[in-house]
């Protein structure tokens, strides 16, 4: 299979809305105060052109199969920033198309002079968070910033 990685692009927004609530809905997390209600899902392209964002897109034969960005979210600390809306479709799950993400995403962080990056996810996305876990993520007590989603559970960092 091959896979294409790239940065967003305008015409992203619908396509990756729509493979995000998909996996919301795969895993039944799709409720209030999670990305699934969040208005900027429809707009990624538009919420990604602040200084030091990237939304990278990996797509296999034209499709969007997985996403993942890194963000200056609010309130987090200097230095900080939050590795956000990483989702990959259920058909490429395994196949290390998440794991490339989540890599260009933390280099995309240390060329943008991050030296931390934070994340916010569900006790359901058990297989991310052990993901997360391997690539040196820790979990934290509390949540850091104003993400806005309160439902989220599982905080974690990691030094970059």
């Amino acid at each position: 299979m091959e896979v294409t990685y790239r940065l967003i692009l305008p015409e992203d927004n619908a396509p990756l809305a729509e493979m995000i609530r998909k996996v919301f809905r795969e895993f039944k997390i799709d409720r209030p105060g999670t990305v699934y209600t969040d208005p900027t899902t429809d707009h990624l392209y538009e919420l990604f052109q602040v200084p030091k964002a990237e939304y990278w897109i990996a797509e296999t034969n034209g499709e969007i199969v997985g996403g993942c960005g890194i963000y200056p979210s609010n309130g987090l600390p200097e230095g900080c920033a939050e590795l956000v809306k990483f989702y990959v479709a259920a058909s490429v799950r395994g196949t290390g198309i998440g794991k490339q993400l989540m890599a260009q995403c933390i280099d995309s962080a240390r060329e943008q002079d991050y030296q931390q990056l934070y994340l916010e996810s569900l006790p359901e996305l058990e297989k991310a968070v052990g993901m997360y876990e391997k690539a040196g993520f820790h979990r934290l007590q509390q949540p850091v910033g104003d993400t806005g989603h309160y439902a989220c559970t599982v905080w974690m960092l990691k030094d970059l």
